[in-house]
């Protein structure tokens, strides 16, 4: 059953006989429980409804084209073009504790699977003792003297527990999955720590930029303060106009804190991003006309996302866990066979532990099978079963935000573009009237005071569109989060751990 597309009832799972279970594992060879599949991707064929887009309207001289089926750089942040911007990511990479810990909990699952492995081997031990003891034979009823003698011993022991109904095996791929979620999970950390830097460094060029252009405006703000009050003084205007303009004045002078706040929220996240205190690292400016904005836009193929996303992944291992899990707790209730033997020499002195007469061995097979539980076991195989039910389901529900999310981000770019495209525009106009005005002052035909205001319009229109071109660098960082990272494309990343006799 795909797991994308579930039974459309519940069904109460029957209660097979111990003895049908015994019966169809024997004659079928494989473990029990369910044969987890790889799901399969939701059947569309592009992400937004209609049509995907395959390109944007131009804005700021570039427009952005979608390349469908076409796949993810797994260094995607070198196409913003800035060296800076490189130099950040590659020491984020090298020293970001997040993603240290990410590693150690990949090496340790892959280390657990490997310890694991050992469940498919005999276990043997030996054992050497040497004790003093005084032996009454009243213990047993006679009445013949107490002795004092020493008892050495040599044993060796080995025990081997067959898998008949495939329990271990069961244990065995659910720590494959766990390696799995655990991989998935240092991919995801990987992504998300670099867009976290892109994005930063987008933000924090952009709230440079607003600060300089800020400034700008509050001081022609502050010039048109000054003439409104030498208009009042010669008596040709009210005073309100003076009121008014302190007001504007008051406003812009208050956003300069605002970004200088965000501006050095954005220092000490990148200096944590980087693997250090904000005290002894500082970014390297960069600006936003050192970024060069991608034009060609990768867009994989539907069928292609859930095998590229990290959070998908993690589902996908976590639903795959739920289902050996399933396995494991099907086994418990079936019966257990072990084959052991033990040899051991024994002697009331050391030099004698090779004679024949202190030679003592056994070895036989125990079945188990669990009779009386109280319905622990029982009950156990059932909330496995639902564990599996919620795994699958919270699996779909992932996948469904996957492909909204790769949605909304090539629309969000769509609307970036024609947002910026009308900005540029309106600064465009704001220019040319600051030309017309500052020309018709020249002329006699406007005063100074026209000239400010129309100065301080074009600076308005320049933080406006400094704001839309940040968005639009984000989103695209955006898209490129929204499909995976490139990930599967970087020869750095790490290597499934292989296969040793599971039998899977």
């Amino acid at each position: 059953m795909s797991m994308w597309a579930p039974s459309s009832r519940s069904r109460r799972p029957a209660v097979p006989r111990a003895g049908a279970w015994l019966l169809s594992a024997l004659l079928a060879g494989c473990a029990v429980g369910p044969n987890f599949k790889h799901p399969d991707a939701p059947p569309v064929t592009h992400y937004v409804n209609g049509t995907d887009p395959l390109d944007t309207v131009s804005a700021h001289g570039a427009a952005q084209r979608f390349s469908p089926g076409a796949k993810v750089a797994a260094d995607w942040w070198r196409l913003f073009g800035s060296e800076k911007l490189d130099a950040i990511v590659t020491e984020a990479l090298a020293a970001n504790p997040g993603l240290a810990a990410a590693q150690a909990s990949l090496r340790q699952s892959e280390n657990n699977l490997r310890s694991g492995y050992g469940i498919f081997y005999p276990q043997a031990e030996a054992d050497a003792a040497a004790t003093r003891e005084r032996f009454s034979p009243l213990k047993f009823g006679s009445t013949t003297a107490p002795s004092i003698f020493n008892l050495f011993t040599l044993s060796a022991s080995v025990s081997y527990a067959l898998d008949v109904f495939g329990g271990e095996r069961r244990m065995i791929e659910g720590l494959h999955a766990q390696v799995d979620l655990q991989r998935a999970t240092e991919q995801a950390t990987y992504l998300t720590l670099v867009s976290n830097i892109v994005n930063t460094v987008v933000a924090r060029a952009a709230y440079r930029a607003e600060i300089d252009a800020t400034r700008e405006l509050i001081e022609l703000q502050r010039q048109q303060v000054r003439l409104a009050q030498v208009q009042v003084n010669a008596g040709t205007v009210p005073y309100s106009n003076v009121l008014s303009l302190k007001s504007q004045l008051a406003s812009t002078e208050a956003t300069v804190p605002q970004l200088e706040q965000r501006l050095s929220q954005s220092d000490d996240l990148l200096a944590t991003l980087a693997g250090h205190v904000p005290a002894e690292w500082g970014p390297a400016d960069i600006g936003l006309a050192e970024l060069t904005l991608p034009a060609e836009l990768p867009v994989s193929l539907p069928s292609e996302l859930v095998r590229q996303r990290p959070d998908v992944l993690v589902a996908e291992a976590s639903a795959h866990n739920a289902s050996a899990n399933v396995g494991v707790a099907t086994a418990a209730m079936l019966p257990s066979i072990t084959l052991t033997g033990d040899y051991s020499a024994n002697s009331t002195a050391i030099n004698q532990l090779t004679s024949a007469s202190g030679r003592a061995w056994d070895f036989g097979a125990g079945l188990t099978q669990p009779l009386f539980e109280g319905g622990t076991l029982w009950y156990r195989r059932k909330a496995a079963l639902d564990q599996y039910a919620q795994a699958s389901a919270l699996y779909r529900q992932v996948v469904l935000a996957a492909f909204a999310q790769v949605a909304d981000t090539l629309q969000a770019l769509q609307h970036d573009a024609a947002a910026l495209g009308a900005q540029d525009e309106a600064l465009a106009s704001a220019q040319e009237a600051l030309h017309l005005v500052q020309a018709n002052y020249e002329a006699g035909l406007n005063t100074y005071l026209d000239v400010l205001s129309a100065d301080a319009q074009y600076h308005q229109a320049v933080i406006n569109d400094l704001q839309m071109v940040a968005v639009r660098y984000q989103d695209t960082v955006a898209l490129y989060v929204a499909l995976g990272g490139g990930w599967w494309g970087d020869a750095a990343a790490p290597a499934p751990v292989p296969h040793h006799g599971a039998g899977l």
